[in-house]
């Protein structure tokens, strides 16, 4: 059974650091770089917003279904986004990634593939998951598209499932990857961080 606690993960360039109220000036100018909350799909937090989205995701994790990280480029030493663990389920060995978002100076960038990487690497590895599972809205194509990318298969789609920030209600694409996968999906992450993901 596993039991997500805060960790440090580094690697590719990148590290993940436990979500902390001390983030919140560095998140919200991430979140700036782009304006990313006026994606109306996405959960990014306006300015304002972003204390309560820490508090949100550190609710969560004191709750035991969450494990929000930040995520730091090492070349910069730049806050550019967070990632999570999410809906974990214990019992069976499950987790999700999601809540991921990067500033827009970052995207299409080696920082999600090595995230991506750090995160799998440590559910499957350390944790010992059985399966690591994503979801994103069904108008999020770029979302959608980078999760296939990862080696993740899509498991089905639950119509009218979630709310979104502006109240209309998404359609959300699961995908997930089970542990026999992981290899191929590690190799594949590899490779495409050699080419410069």
């Amino acid at each position: 059974m596993i039991h997500p606690v805060p960790v440090t993960l580094e690697g590719s360039g990148v590290r993940l650091e436990p979500l902390s109220v001390t983030h919140e000036a560095s998140l919200a100018t991430a979140a700036a770089d782009g304006k990313l909350w006026e994606l109306w799909f996405t959960s990014v937090p306006e300015p304002a917003q972003t204390s309560k989205y820490i508090a949100d995701a550190l609710a969560g994790q004191t709750a035991g279904h969450m494990l929000p990280w930040v995520v730091r480029d090492l070349a910069t030493d730049t806050i550019v986004g967070s990632t999570r663990y999410h809906d974990i389920v214990a019992s069976i060995d499950r987790v999700e990634i999601g809540y991921t978002w990067y500033g827009a100076s970052w995207q299409r960038t080696h920082v999600n593939v090595a995230c991506k990487l750090l995160l799998l690497q440590h559910a499957f590895d350390s944790l010992g998951c059985a399966v690591v599972g994503f979801r994103t809205d069904n108008f999020n194509f770029r979302s959608q598209r980078a999760i296939a990318a990862l080696g993740a298969r899509l498991d089905g789609v639950l119509r009218h499932h979630q709310a979104r920030r502006d109240g209309t209600a998404r359609d959300s694409y699961l995908y997930s990857i089970l542990k026999a996968e992981w290899r191929d999906a590690r190799r594949n992450l590899e490779a495409r961080l050699a080419r410069g993901a």
